[in-house]
């Protein structure tokens, strides 16, 4: 998946995340979801933005950690929505998926990176 490829589809999970927490019930467990959902998974798309104008691969790295956080965040969010029955499983599970695919990708580009930082490191 490319830079841009990557961009988008984090804003796309960002407009999800807004529209699914628009639809959250209006009480304080509703708020307190909605407002830490936002927080995090608008997140994602503005740190892995930022990841890509890293100055060099130590602060790459150091934003796609917070990219993790992150959308690690926003599942446990999504989960406890779901398993607290605050909203209908089947509205939530796809933005879950979602969340959990894209902690994946930025955990092995984090390993992928450090691992081409050790061969780099290991020739000199």
């Amino acid at each position: 998946m490319t830079q841009d490829e990557l961009k988008t589809r984090t804003k796309e999970f960002a407009i999800r995340i807004i529209n699914l927490c628009a639809a959250l019930p209006d009480n304080a467990i509703g708020r307190t979801i909605r407002n830490q959902l936002i927080r995090s998974g608008c997140s994602v798309g503005a740190n892995y933005r930022a990841s890509c104008r890293a100055r060099s691969k130590a602060e790459f790295i150091a934003k796609l950690g917070i990219v993790i956080e992150e959308s690690d965040e926003s599942s446990f969010w999504l989960e406890l929505i779901i398993e607290a029955k605050v909203m209908k499983k089947e509205l939530v599970a796809p933005l879950l998926a979602e969340s959990n695919e894209l902690t994946a990708i930025f955990a092995k580009a984090v390993i992928s990176s450090k691992n081409k930082s050790s061969i780099i490191n290991h020739k000199s």
